[in-house]
């Protein structure tokens, strides 16, 4: 009888309290919440690794924008040419998590996506979710293009090819690169992408 009594007293299953309602966000909330999303895409599709890298480096193989001879003239392009396709290359990786949690990088193709070190294979299917679409083009060829706006906007590199600009390609050089990274920026948000590449964030798959 005493234990009955205990039972009603102290339920098994007691009441579980209810979870807070949601608050409601105004419209300026919800706006400042859409902006940094459409940051967050537009970080991602940025080639902002080529741009550091080329950063970095254009001082010492410009020798400071003088370019003293055309091995200087050579190796800088050759700069421009490896930054330019490692900012398309980037856009066509992925990355995965196995079954440890751990994260793997891996490169998409038509056939899907091949894993970088090659220590884990996915299945067909699963594999086929990352294959080659349409959009990777697309955002390959915008990162060429922003990052070719970066380095006409850099001055050692404009000081090394054309050290004597007119008046008219001096107000070009500087409205030109500017208007194209709008451009192709406002185009990056437009059509995002849901790739998480190499320097992207870390993907959830």
């Amino acid at each position: 009888m005493a234990t009955a009594l205990e039972e009603q007293q102290h339920p098994l299953l007691e009441a579980q309290p209810q979870p807070a309602p949601k608050p409601s966000k105004t419209s300026g909330q919800k706006a400042i919440r859409k902006t940094f999303k459409i940051s967050a895409h537009l970080s991602n599709l940025l080639p902002t690794g080529s741009v550091l890298a080329f950063q970095i480096l254009s001082p010492v193989f410009t020798h400071e924008g003088q370019c003293r001879s055309v091995v200087s003239q050579s190796l800088t392009l050759a700069l421009l040419a490896l930054c330019g396709i490692s900012s398309f290359l980037l856009c066509f990786t992925d990355s995965f998590r196995d079954d440890r949690g751990k994260v793997r990088y891996g490169l998409a193709t038509f056939g899907g996506l091949r894993v970088i070190d090659g220590t884990v294979t996915l299945p067909p299917e699963e594999a086929a979710k990352y294959r080659l679409r349409f959009a990777d083009f697309f955002h390959g060829f915008l990162s060429v293009v922003v990052f070719a706006s970066v380095a006409l906007f850099n001055q050692n590199v404009v000081k090394c090819f054309y050290p004597s600009p007119s008046e008219e390609a001096q107000e070009l050089l500087a409205t030109l690169p500017v208007g194209t990274g709008v451009v192709c920026s406002l185009l990056f948000i437009c059509f995002p992408s849901n790739r998480h590449g190499i320097g992207f964030p870390l993907s959830r798959h």
